[in-house]
Formats: C-alpha cells, structure tokens, sequence
C-alpha cells in the first residue's frame, strides 16, 4: 500500500471507529430503554455505514483479525434499538461483549496501519536527507 493509500485507509477506518462507538451509544440507549424514533432511524444509517466501510477496508487491508462473519453477525443482531430495549440482561451484555472484543481489534488495526504510516514518514526522510547528500556528492 502506498502511503497516499496508507493515509486513506487510516481516515476511513477512524471514521469506523466513531460509528462503532455510535452504535454501542445507541445499545446504551436500548439499555435505559430512551429513545426516539429519530434515534431508530440514526442507528440504522450507523449499521449502513458500519457494514459499507467495512467491506472497503477488508477490501485494503489483508489479515485482519476481524472476520466479515463476525462483524455482520454482530450488527444483524440489532435490527433496531426497541429490539435490543426488549432483550434481556444478559443477552444485552453478551451483545455488549461482542461489541467491545470487535472494537479492541479494530483500535489494534488502526495502531498497526499508523505504525505503517509513522514507517513510511521515516522512510521519506531520510530518503530526504540522504538523497540530497548522495546527489550533492555525485553533482561534484
């Protein structure tokens, strides 16, 4: 991956990160059982965008810990915010789990593709750096 591509891919799956954050506030809501109609529609357009950059960046990313089973699994288990409000204590924890062990990996992704991008930037410098003195010396 090139780092145009790097920097890319490092926005994209930053911004997956804010909607899974956004879904598990909206299990919160399911929880305290308030919410509104406008926050069922809001939760869907999550798990819209949740399931399409999913599929981009599975696209980009090889060998992720993260398998496409799992992550539309656990979105599919919440068709809507009621449905999760009428689920039991433990099944809502269970659900919660799932949530955060994918969450965990996805942050390890993230960390691991900016170590990539942190890479690259040194590579440039000191391509930078000592380019300009190997072309000063054969200038000569």
């Amino acid at each position: 991956m090139n780092p145009k591509a790097l920097e890319k891919t490092v926005s994209r799956l930053e911004h997956h990160l804010e909607c899974w954050k956004q879904f598990n506030a909206y299990v919160g809501l399911a929880h305290s059982k308030k919410f509104t109609p406008e926050d069922e529609t809001q939760f869907l357009e999550i798990k819209c965008v949740l399931t399409q950059e999913l599929e981009l960046i599975m696209a980009q990313v090889e060998n992720l810990p993260i398998r496409r089973e799992d992550a539309h699994g656990l979105i599919s288990s919440a068709p809507s915010i009621r449905y999760l409000s009428e689920m039991n204590d433990n099944s809502l924890r269970t659900l919660e789990n799932e949530w955060h062990k994918m969450f965990i990996n996805w942050q390890a992704v993230l960390g691991q593709l900016k170590v990539r991008r942190e890479e690259f930037a040194n590579q440039s410098f000191f391509k930078s750096l000592f380019g300009a003195k190997t072309k000063s010396a054969v200038d000569k």
